[in-house]
């Protein structure tokens, strides 16, 4: 399957062709974990990034959820749903502040999610997907050793389920 990414470390957009695993062949099988579906090293903010910003980020990134770091730990994560939270508060929709002081004082870690529920590259794919679904999250950060190392997302997973599809045949 291929798709466009834009890398964290650079502002350039690269195509790139993704492997996933091979399932019911004649290879040795083994359980699909995280690490497998999981987006690899995303984009993150700090908690005094301004919710300009962020918004930027979300929209350069093509992202639904920022990791928050505080000195490369995780402290929280912010969803596009935080941002329309804010954007939709009584605050700003009655006029108390303009949207542009809004956006240039409001911080990530004052909409942020603190203490997210994570997971590890190790985890089964179907134990995150299962998260996902019960939670209702959009994606969870991928934590190695205390290091966010990437974030699985719903997307990951339908991504994966229409190579799946694609590649199932019925017999007619």
């Amino acid at each position: 399957m291929t798709f466009a990414i834009r890398s964290p470390q650079s502002n350039t957009l690269h195509c790139k062709s993704r492997d996933f695993p091979v399932v019911n062949q004649q290879q040795e099988q083994r359980m699909i974990t995280v690490n497998d579906l999981m987006t690899v090293i995303p984009s993150s903010v700090t908690p005094d990034t301004p919710m300009r910003t962020v918004i930027g980020v979300m929209k350069t990134e093509g992202c639904r959820q920022l990791p928050v770091l505080d000195n490369g730990k995780l402290i929280g994560i912010i969803t596009d749903r935080d941002v329309r939270l804010v954007m939709n508060s009584p605050v700003v929709l009655h006029g108390r502040w303009q949207d542009e002081e809004l956006l240039d004082n409001v911080t990530a870690e004052s909409c942020m999610t603190p203490n997210p529920i994570t997971v590890t590259p190790g985890t089964p794919a179907y134990r995150a997907a299962e998260m996902l679904s019960i939670y209702k999250f959009g994606g969870l950060p991928v934590l190695e050793n205390d290091t966010v190392v990437g974030i699985i997302t719903v997307t990951d997973f339908l991504d994966y389920a229409a190579k799946l599809l694609a590649e199932d045949v019925v017999p007619g």
